[in-house]
């Protein structure tokens, strides 16, 4: 006897990658959306889960106190007047490709009130446990609905959705349907696959093909619901789950193994190196929305960037992550510009906040890489909002350039301060997103903005 398929089926088999469908949840996925832009620009985003330290990254202070200081020097860059840290020399080769901002600074000095500042917008300074706001992903994602392609248009690599037990991003009142993507594992393992990409049983696809149109069977929950708004996102969200599951395109996006081996190895055969090469990868298949979040082993015993004594000594846990970082983030950089993608495709490195630029001495929690043994008292970097780096590449900016200057300490902007909201405005202008003018409706049925206040980054605005 053939499977049987219908609707709750397909999700369950098709969907493993998304959150899981809930009517009461969609009830709420009535949103005032903006006509996508003619142009179909695309965002990968760089998250460095725990918060860098822009010292020995992007805004090195060879001339503070020795309190301040770290043990790395700068170093030139291919643009006269920009050095950056020597931990990154790979960067330092194609500074004319990026532009760095480094006066990033906000009010979450806690990992989960720094990250739904910068992904939401949310400008409370205190930490919660789910967010309030959806995250500039699924927003984007809403109001690029229009495309249809065989591939979801918002994906997560490596998802970029809780610290510890706190959720930091998500739809919220969106709903799931317009959630990302989430593309799980390491996939610098030989073994790494996407279950249900791509089905290649022949009989199988002619069963789910001749059941798309499972509309026909949910007539009356259709009349129930329609005037709830709900149909539209289910319909979206079974797509996506028709679409991979079919789709040869999709398999073929999500294969590394098609890559030439030396470009692979320019990325670095590690997960790091293979999150942005699958980026890539997407965005030239034609995903516009693209996240990756950078941690687990690569980074330390405590597997992210949040870099206390007690979690690592942080110039240990800096030389040993940085060169993994350098070589993946410049590969993707230069990637994109060999492709002629730099136009189209803007790329966003950046984490929650920066580190204190006051070195601290701890004893250390546990030992493991880049950590002492239990009670060796070592240095590390704190929580610290007032202050961070950020880099941006491609997306038609204009590159070669630092904006803004921190203090001769590092300790917050003296020119140039850029808020989270003037992030976000960045982002939304690069997607050809009216930031200032949409409104999404939250759960009470309330006209909300997708951002209360800020403008994008003005000296990333390329002058014909």
């Amino acid at each position: 006897m053939g499977m049987r398929w219908n609707r709750r089926e397909l999700l369950r088999v098709g969907l493993g990658g998304f959150t899981s469908l809930s009517l009461p949840a969609l009830w709420h996925c009535r949103a005032q959306a903006a006509a996508p832009p003619s142009e179909r620009t695309a965002i990968i985003l760089v998250w460095l889960r725990g918060g860098a330290s822009h010292l020995e990254t992007f805004d090195p202070k060879p001339e503070a106190p020795v309190e301040y200081r770290g043990p790395f020097a700068p170093i030139s860059t291919n643009v006269p007047g920009i050095q950056i840290s020597e931990l990154l020399p790979r960067l330092s080769q194609c500074a004319d490709r990026y532009a760095l901002v480094r006066t990033l600074s906000h009010t979450g000095g806690g990992h989960p009130a720094g990250s739904l500042q910068m992904l939401s917008g949310d400008p409370d300074a205190q930490d919660k446990r789910v967010p309030k706001y959806p995250d500039w992903m699924t927003i984007a994602n809403y109001l690029r609905r229009g495309h249809r392609g065989d591939l979801p248009n918002s994906i997560t690599i490596n998802p970029i959705d809780r610290y510890d037990s706190f959720t930091i991003a998500g739809p919220t009142y969106l709903g799931p349907a317009y959630a990302p993507f989430q593309v799980l594992g390491d996939p610098s393992r030989p073994d790494f696959q996407i279950p249900n990409v791509g089905e290649t049983n022949s009989s199988q696809r002619q069963r789910l093909s001749s059941r798309v149109s499972l509309r026909t069977s949910l007539d009356q929950l259709s009349r129930q619901v329609d005037q709830q708004g709900t149909m539209e996102a289910m319909d979206y969200l079974e797509q996506q789950a028709v679409n991979l599951l079919l789709s040869d395109k999709a398999r073929t996006a999500f294969d590394l193994s098609q890559e030439d081996p030396k470009l692979r190895e320019r990325y670095g055969m590690h997960a790091w190196g293979q999150q942005c090469l699958m980026a890539r990868r997407l965005v030239e298949a034609g995903v516009e929305i693209i996240t990756t979040e950078f941690d687990g082993p690569l980074c330390g015993r405590v597997a992210n960037w949040d870099d206390h004594a007690v979690n690592h000594h942080v110039f240990d846990a800096l030389q040993f992550r940085l060169p993994v970082f350098d070589q993946a983030v410049s590969a993707l950089i230069e990637d994109l510009y060999a492709r002629g993608l730099d136009r189209r495709v803007l790329v966003v490195v950046t984490g929650e906040f920066g580190r204190t630029p006051r070195i601290s001495h701890v004893a250390s929690s546990g030992g493991g890489v880049a950590s002492g043994a239990a009670g060796t008292v070592q240095p590390g970097r704190d929580h610290w909002p007032r202050a961070g780096s950020m880099l941006f590449a491609g997306g038609g900016i204009q590159t070669g350039q630092v904006i803004g200057a921190t203090d001769k300490k590092g300790e917050g902007p003296i020119s140039g301060k850029v808020s989270p909201e003037d992030f976000l405005a960045t982002l939304y202008r690069h997607l050809g997103i009216d930031y200032a003018n949409t409104f999404l409706q939250d759960f009470s049925g309330r006209p909300t903005p997708i951002i209360r206040e800020g403008t994008p980054i003005a000296e990333l605005q390329r002058h014909a």
